[in-house]
C-alpha cells in the first residue's frame, strides 16, 4: 500500500509542473473561451461527462442545446472546443484552415502512426504536404483508381454470388454486415498488396488467418483515444496497460506490412499499390522509404475499410424501412441499364436517385460523426471566441447534418431533398471533412459504396425479417456502426443467372 502511494506521489510531480505551467500561461493572457459546462473537476476536467456515454456525438449535441453551437471542455490538461453549426465549421476551414490543420498527438498515433509521420497523424508542414501529394497523385487519382477497377468489380461479383447461393428460388435470411466486411477488407488488401484475406481457399492457411486477425484488431482500435491521452499521470503509470498493449499490437502490424513489402521486393509482383510505390522507391529511396509506404498502407486499412461497410449497411437499413425508396432506386436502375446489364462504376453517374440515397445516408449516418480531430498551431478566433494554441477542435458533423435550422425535417429519410443539389452551401454536409485535411480517399469511398449498393439493389429483392422496422440504434465506435448488425431477407432476381452464371 505504501509503495503504491509513494509511486502516485512521485508520479504527481510532473503533473504538478504541467498544471502550474498551464496556469501561468493562462494568467499571462486573458482568453474569452467558448462557454463551458459546470462543474469542472481538478485534474480530470470534464472527462466525467463522458463516463457511460459512448456516443460522443450525441453527448456533444445535447451539450450544444444548452451551451450553444460552440463550447469548450477540459479533458484533463487539454482544452477541447466543439463546434456544431455550419457557420462555425466554415470559419474553421476557411479563415482558420491553416491554423487548425494540425492533429493532436494521441498515444495511438505515436505507435500505429509511426511516431506521427503518417498522412493522417503528421502535423501540417512540408512532410504532410509531400504525403498528401503522393497520395493524391499515386493512390487516389482517377487513373490509379481506374487501374484497380477490376478488383472492385470482382469482389462485388463474389459478394453477389455468395448471397445468391441460398436465395435462388425463395427468400433467405442474411446478416449483411459480415458480407460487407469481407467485400471492403478484400478490396483494400488487394489494392494494397494483391492478396485477399477473406476467402474460403485461404482460411486454412495459418499465416493469412493470423494476418487477417491482427489487421482486423488494428482496424477496431485505430484512432481510439484513452484517458491517458489527456491526464499525464495516467500515461506516466501506463494506466490499464493501455500504451503497452497498443505498442505490442503496432509491432505485430508492422511485421505484417514489412512482410508484404519484402514479398513484393523479391519479385512476387501482383500489380498492387505496394508494387507501384516500390518502383518509385528505386528512383527516390529517401522519399519513398519503407516507413512511408507502411504508413500509407496503415492509412488505407484504417480509413478505407469500416467507413464503406457502415455506410452501405446504414443505406440498406434505411431502404428497408422505406420500401418506396427501395422500389424507386431499383426501377431507376432497371430503366437506365435494362435487365441484362450489371451495373458498373461508369453507370453510377446515370443514377441520380441512387446518388441522392447515398448523400442522405451520409447526412443521417456519417461514418466519421466528429470528423478527425484538429489542433490549433496558434491562437485564433471562432465565432468571436478565443481558441488558444494547442486546443483540440472537434466538428460535430452529425449534429450539423441534423440541425433543424439547416435541414427541413432533418430526422426523416428523404433522398429527394438532394434533387436541387447543395453545392452552394458545402458546410451543410461534410461526411469526408472540409479544408486542406479533408479525406483524400473520398473518391474511392464513393465508388465502393455506389457500386456495392447499386449491385445489391439490382440483383436482389429485399424485405425486412418481420413487420417491425429495422432498429436504427447506433453502436459505439469511431465509424458509428449499427448497434445490431443488419439482418434482412433477400431473393435473387433473374439478372443474377443471366450475367453471373
Amino acid at each position: 500500500m505504501e509503495a503504491n502511494l509513494q509511486l502516485l506521489l512521485y508520479a504527481s510531480l510532473p503533473l504538478l509542473f504541467i498544471v502550474l505551467a498551464a496556469r501561468s500561461h493562462f494568467k499571462s493572457k486573458t482568453y474569452r473561451l467558448p462557454p463551458s459546462p459546470k462543474p469542472k473537476f481538478p485534474l480530470l476536467g470534464h472527462l466525467y461527462l463522458l463516463k457511460g456515454k459512448p456516443l460522443l456525438h450525441r453527448t456533444f449535441h445535447d451539450l450544444s442545446k444548452n451551451l450553444g453551437p460552440i463550447f469548450s471542455l477540459h479533458f484533463g490538461s487539454r482544452l477541447v472546443v466543439v463546434v456544431s453549426s455550419p457557420s462555425a465549421a466554415e470559419e474553421c476551414f476557411t479563415k482558420n484552415d491553416i491554423i487548425l490543420a494540425n492533429r493532436p498527438r494521441l498515444i495511438m498515433g505515436k505507435h500505429m502512426g509511426y511516431n506521427y509521420t503518417t498522412m493522417v497523424q503528421s502535423p501540417y508542414g512540408d512532410h504532410w504536404r509531400n504525403l498528401r501529394k503522393l497520395a493524391t497523385l499515386e493512390i487516389f487519382s482517377t487513373n490509379r483508381l481506374n487501374t484497380f477497377l477490376p478488383i472492385r468489380r470482382d469482389e462485388v461479383n463474389q459478394l453477389l454470388r455468395r448471397l445468391s447461393k441460398n436465395s435462388q428460388n425463395e427468400f433467405a435470411r442474411v446478416e449483411i454486415k459480415s458480407y460487407l466486411k469481407e467485400l471492403s477488407f478484400n478490396i483494400i488488401t488487394r489494392m494494397i498488396g494483391g492478396e485477399k484475406y477473406f476467402c474460403e481457399d485461404v482460411d486454412n492457411q495459418a499465416e493469412i488467418r493470423y494476418s487477417r486477425e491482427i489487421l482486423l484488431k488494428v482496424l477496431s482500435q485505430g484512432g481510439v483515444s484513452h484517458a491517458a491521452d489527456f491526464v499525464p499521470l495516467l500515461r506516466w503509470i501506463d494506466y490499464d496497460g493501455y500504451e503497452k498493449g497498443v505498442e505490442a499490437l503496432s509491432k505485430k502490424k508492422d511485421k505484417i506490412l514489412e512482410d508484404i513489402i519484402d514479398k513484393h521486393r523479391r519479385g512476387q509482383s501482383k500489380n498492387s499499390m505496394v508494387d507501384h510505390l516500390l518502383s518509385l522507391q528505386k528512383s527516390d529511396p529517401d522519399y519513398y522509404s519503407d516507413t512511408i509506404i507502411k504508413g500509407l498502407m496503415t492509412v488505407m486499412i484504417l480509413a478505407g475499410t469500416d467507413t464503406s461497410v457502415v455506410t452501405i449497411e446504414w443505406a440498406m437499413s434505411l431502404l428497408l424501412n422505406n420500401p418506396y425508396a427501395l422500389r424507386k432506386a431499383r426501377d431507376e436502375i432497371d430503366s437506365v441499364l435494362g435487365l441484362d446489364h450489371l451495373v458498373d462504376e461508369s453507370d453510377l453517374s446515370k443514377l441520380p436517385y441512387l446518388e441522392n440515397i447515398i448523400s442522405e445516408t451520409f447526412r443521417l449516418y456519417p461514418a466519421s460523426p466528429l470528423l478527425v480531430p484538429h489542433e490549433s498551431s496558434a491562437d485564433c478566433k471562432i465565432e468571436g471566441y478565443d481558441v488558444p494554441r494547442g486546443t483540440i477542435l472537434l466538428v460535430n458533423a452529425w449534429s450539423i447534418h441534423r440541425d433543424e435550422k439547416v435541414w427541413d425535417d432533418p430526422l426523416s429519410f428523404k433522398p429527394e431533398r438532394f434533387e436541387s443539389g447543395i453545392s452552394a452551401e458545402p458546410y451543410k454536409l461534410m461526411p469526408f471533412g472540409m479544408g486542406r485535411r479533408s479525406c483524400p480517399g473520398s473518391g474511392l469511398a464513393q465508388r465502393v459504396v455506389g457500386l456495392a449498393l447499386a449491385s445489391l439493389i439490382q440483383c436482389f429483392e429485399w424485405k425486412r425479417i418481420s413487420e417491425e422496422e429495422v432498429d436504427l440504434a447506433e453502436g459505439r465506435g469511431l465509424t458509428m456502426p449499427k448497434l445490431e448488425p443488419l439482418e434482412a431477407m433477400c431473393r435473387s432476381r433473374d439478372i443474377i443467372n443471366k450475367v453471373l452464371a
